[in-house]
């Protein structure tokens, strides 16, 4: 299964609150913390809520 390297790329001061903990559901603490996730329908869809702040590329498999 391919897998997503997500990157928190850009602060999320000023946004939505729902965005914020979005964030925190994928796993995200810091900016510029990268984490690998599968990519499913589910990772997906709360990519696409914060595509703005988030930067997204496949992973390598291992």
């Amino acid at each position: 299964m391919a897998k997503l390297s997500i990157t928190w790329e850009k602060s999320a001061i000023g946004y939505n609150k729902v965005q914020r903990i979005t964030l925190r559901t994928l796993g995200l603490r810091r900016l510029n913390q990268t984490v690998i996730h599968k990519d499913s329908p589910e990772i997906r869809g709360m990519v696409q809520k914060v595509r703005h702040l988030v930067h997204v590329e496949e992973a390598p498999e291992e």
